[in-house]
């Protein structure tokens, strides 16, 4: 896994937007708008056209789940997106409330990651001199790349577990993601004044995918989320779904136990099926889900809830399970040809 975490363009966007302590939805409303304006061929935006596919982004998401930042108080900005949901402000209204209000902070900030500066930069700063942004040449070398297609699943799959734990307010104890395998969607379960509620979030698949940079957990080829594609990802159960039979006393669809792999690897002729996977992937799996940690809120919590609450607990808890499951079935280890 270290080879996927190395420092390239495709990870360093996934950083900016999968990592780090979000504290409003701003980043992942530039992030969008980006995405959208490099498809459009667009070198320059000044902060007038900006405001118009940030604003939508926020009041489409607004729509789904109200609350869009941890501050109690909501400011100017997104208090004229809900009155433009409402039908309150006109659309240029709020296009001059989103340039006056909305990009303080977040234009300085989007490139920072865990008070870490970013390598590369997707757009340069041009507000005092032409009042608006540059969209440099990076931004355009990732729409070039394969994993492109992949970003904006990624990104909304982010936004919404975000904005859903935001939106549950409660203690992040009480909070656990869980796998739907009917759906292949993730759930956000939570015990609330003692009653269990279950609530859809997004799929697995594109909340998954950027932390593992798009590739096969096992083959480490190249994996999509987009529908229709030949190199779509399926989810897997590293370890499998039958050994719940075996009264292991571990939640089995937890995302701890979750990875992506291609069709080859998870149901090809010499895939992993219902077999164990090699000890080699234990360790993996291990880093990966202590990269998904440093994802935050509500992954961070989930993780830590399912695993134990430090890296060495984590790391005994994955070893232990695995040991209990090869004395089971000792001649199933499973690598990918």
């Amino acid at each position: 896994m270290s080879e996927i975490l190395s420092p390239t363009l495709n990870n360093i966007w996934r950083s900016i937007v999968m990592r780090g302590n979000n504290v409003a939805s701003y980043k992942f409303a530039l992030a969008e708008s980006l995405i959208n304006l490099v498809i459009q061929g667009k070198s320059f935006i000044t902060l007038d056209e900006l405001a118009i596919p940030f604003s939508e982004a926020i009041c489409r998401h607004i729509k789904k789940v109200e609350k869009q930042i941890t501050n109690p108080n909501p400011g100017k900005f997104l208090s004229a997106c809900k009155a433009y949901n409402s039908g309150t402000i006109k659309k240029e209204e709020l296009i001059q409330i989103t340039t006056k209000h909305a990009f303080n902070d977040v234009i300085d900030r989007f490139h920072i990651v865990n008070r870490t500066d970013m390598e590369k930069k997707f757009y340069i700063d041009e507000r005092k001199t032409n009042k608006g942004l540059t969209i440099t040449d990076e931004m355009f070398t990732l729409e070039d790349g394969f994993q492109f297609q992949n970003f904006p699943k990624e990104l909304e799959a982010r936004w919404r577990l975000v904005e859903t734990a935001w939106d549950l307010n409660i203690s992040p104890k009480l909070l656990e993601v869980e796998y739907d395998d009917s759906l292949e969607y993730l759930n956000i379960n939570r015990l609330d004044d003692k009653i269990f509620r279950r609530t859809p979030v997004t799929s697995c698949k594109d909340a998954l995918n950027g932390y593992q940079q798009g590739k096969c957990f096992y083959c480490l080829h190249k994996i999509s989320v987009k529908e229709n594609s030949e190199y779509l990802a399926e989810v897997d159960h590293f370890f499998p779904h039958f050994l719940k039979k075996n009264q292991l006393q571990v939640n089995l669809d937890g995302v701890w136990n979750l990875v992506l792999a291609c069709k080859s690897c998870n149901r090809g002729t010499n895939g992993k099926w219902s077999k164990i996977p090699a000890r080699i992937f234990l360790y993996n799996l291990n880093e990966r889900n202590n990269w998904l940690i440093s994802s935050h809120h509500p992954l961070k919590e989930t993780i830590i809830n399912q695993t134990g609450t430090t890296t060495e607990k984590r790391r005994k808890f994955l070893n232990h399970i695995y040991e209990k499951v090869i004395k089971l079935f000792p001649y199933s280890q499973w690598y990918p040809k």
